[in-house]
């Protein structure tokens, strides 16, 4: 598989379970390390072929591409005994040792961003699930990423919810946020995606601009997928 994301664009990458959608996002952060290929985020770039194996050096350097980059999963992972503004505080904190203050003046600008200012001092199971993925956005753009990756981020999640959540990517798309997003939402990719990639087999099947995949698929596969779902 073979991608190039512009700043600013946001990517849905839709396809069958099973087919490598997943796979490939957790390879642009590198918690899925690939046995050959070239990764480039920013200014970092990690390149890896078979022979060699995982060396101290290439971790130096998936440590520096990681931290342009912000993942959404499909669980939320929030920490349970910590509030949502600590939660949100943690990682500027603990990584780039940030001070107290300025990490929790970030963290209160992100939550009311998402629209959790009234909840921060509350803690992730006393919120709904859209609520909590939303903290989670908010806690991945406390670093300050340059992209964000999402692992079928509304999958858990009712319709009336999945909308919060689909709201505050719209509204990164509209400030210039980088994002790439892994979906089984058809509604969500048509509406909000600059691209629309297709994927089964590990291989990128057909790509292009949503009204014109949803409309008129030019590949059978991406036909047959579509009918199904549509």
């Amino acid at each position: 598989m073979s991608l190039s994301v512009a700043r600013g664009e946001l990517v849905s990458i839709i396809g069958p379970s099973g087919c490598g959608k997943s796979t490939f996002l957790r390879c642009l952060n590198l918690l899925e390390v690939p046995d050959a290929g070239t990764l480039r985020i920013e200014d970092v770039t990690v390149a890896r072929d078979h022979r060699g194996g995982w060396s101290r050096e290439d971790e130096r350097q998936a440590h520096f591409l990681r931290a342009h980059v912000g993942m959404v999963f499909q669980s939320f992972n929030l920490f349970p005994h910590r509030t949502v503004l600590e939660n949100v505080m943690l990682a500027p904190r603990t990584v780039k040792r940030i001070a107290a203050q300025e990490a929790e003046r970030t963290a209160r600008e992100l939550l009311a961003k998402v629209g959790l200012s009234h909840v921060m001092e509350r803690y992730p199971l006393t919120l709904s699930g859209g609520q909590q993925q939303r903290a989670a956005i908010a806690r991945a753009m406390a670093m300050r990423p340059a992209v964000m990756l999402y692992d079928e981020p509304t999958s858990a999640l009712d319709p009336e919810l999945a909308e919060e959540v689909l709201q505050v990517m719209r509204a990164l798309d509209d400030e210039g946020m980088t994002q790439i997003v892994v979906t089984h939402d058809m509604r969500f990719a048509r509406a909000a995606s600059d691209r629309v990639l297709y994927v089964e087999g590990g291989h990128i099947i057909e790509e292009g601009d949503p009204d014109l995949m949803f409309a008129n698929p030019q590949d059978a596969r991406t036909r047959r997928f579509l009918r199904t779902l549509l």
